[in-house]
Formats: structure tokens, C-alpha cells, sequence
């Protein structure tokens, strides 16, 4: 089942993209299990329910038309959250040059969470600029690495 929601996500995330570039806004990630497809998506200055539906409503029709899934499901349109961990280099791609908190498994020099700026992904890790130097944070070794948000 995971192979077949994996592929199902690939191509959820292809269809997507155009009505996404469309409408002004980037799919940071998509998500299928248990007949639920979700699309998170995102834009400069952030997403809000009227953003969200608009681009529900237009991604269904493609989905109609594509018939990638078998069955019924749910469709759902989010905003990726605040607290959302990165997980996927599209995410690392698109929030490069932000502000993002990173707490490790294990201390690394002694530090163990720091913050940094997301500077991107290359082999499984991502590259953030701290103190000066860039350092890579491979993602296994990470318990999350998200967006830092000053409220």
C-alpha cells in the first residue's frame, strides 16, 4: 500500500503544480493514506480558507479528469502549519534563504537545538547557516528542523 500511495502522490503533486502556478501559490507537500489526499500549499505571505478552497475546487476537476485514484476519498487543502517539521527537499527548496529551528536526536558539539538559516538540501541534508558557517544536518539525525516563527 505505502508503493501505491506513493505514487499516487507523485502524480497528485503533477497534476497539481499547473492549477497551483495558476492560482499563485506552491505546493510545499502532498499526502495520501487511508483515502485522503491532502495538498499543502503556500505562498508568500502565507494561505487562508478562501486560498485553500479556491485551489480545492480547481484541483478536484483535474483529478476528476485524471482518475489517479480508484474509489472514493477525501480531498483536503491545508496551509503546511506552523509547527509542521520539513521533511521533503521541495519543502527545503522553497523555504531556502528562512529562518528555521533545529533540534537533533543527539548533540552535535555540544548543542543539541540551535537555530539557523535554511540555506538547502543536498544528500539527504539539510545545509543551514549558523554562526557564520554553514553546517549539514542530515534529516536522521534530526528530530525536526521547521520554519522559526516570531510571534
Amino acid at each position: 500500500m505505502a508503493g501505491r500511495s506513493k505514487i499516487i502522490e507523485e502524480k497528485a503533486l503533477m497534476l497539481g503544480d499547473k492549477t497551483a502556478s495558476e492560482q499563485g501559490v506552491y505546493i510545499v507537500d502532498v499526502s495520501y493514506d487511508n483515502g485522503v489526499l491532502c495538498y499543502y500549499i503556500d505562498r508568500e505571505g502565507g494561505v487562508d480558507i478562501d486560498s485553500c478552497e479556491a485551489f480545492s475546487r480547481a484541483v478536484e476537476e483535474e483529478l476528476d479528469k485524471a482518475d489517479i485514484i480508484s474509489g472514493a476519498y477525501s480531498l483536503e487543502v491545508s496551509s503546511p502549519g506552523v509547527d509542521r517539521k520539513l521533511k521533503k527537499e521541495r519543502e527545503f527548496e522553497y523555504y531556502k534563504g528562512r529562518e528555521v529551528e533545529v533540534k537533533l536526536y543527539a548533540p552535535s558539539d555540544g548543542v543539541k537545538e540551535f537555530d539557523g538559516v535554511l540555506k538547502g538540501f543536498c544528500g539527504g541534508s539539510a545545509v543551514i547557516e549558523r554562526d557564520g558557517g554553514d553546517i549539514a544536518v542530515a534529516l536522521k539525525d534530526a528530530a525536526y528542523i521547521r520554519l522559526k516563527f516570531t510571534f
